[in-house]
């Protein structure tokens, strides 16, 4: 689907992570496997972390570029 960058995310981390450089828009993580305290840091990270942009947006173009065949 064009436009969507889902990221599996495992810890605060790799949720804030996920919105700097891949610029991801759909945040996942495991049922059963995330507590629910680490489910709430995540979403608070993920929907407060701006994408930087940068060296970064190259990446996210080839994602958005192979979405769309």
């Amino acid at each position: 689907f064009s436009g969507v960058r889902c990221a599996l995310c495992h810890d605060a981390y790799t949720a804030e992570f996920a919105r700097k450089h891949n610029n991801a828009n759909i945040l996942a993580f495991g049922g059963r496997t995330t507590g629910v305290e680490i489910a709430k840091q995540m979403v608070y990270i993920f929907l407060n972390t701006s994408f930087e942009g940068g060296r970064h947006q190259r990446r996210v173009n080839k994602i958005d570029t192979e979405g769309e065949e």
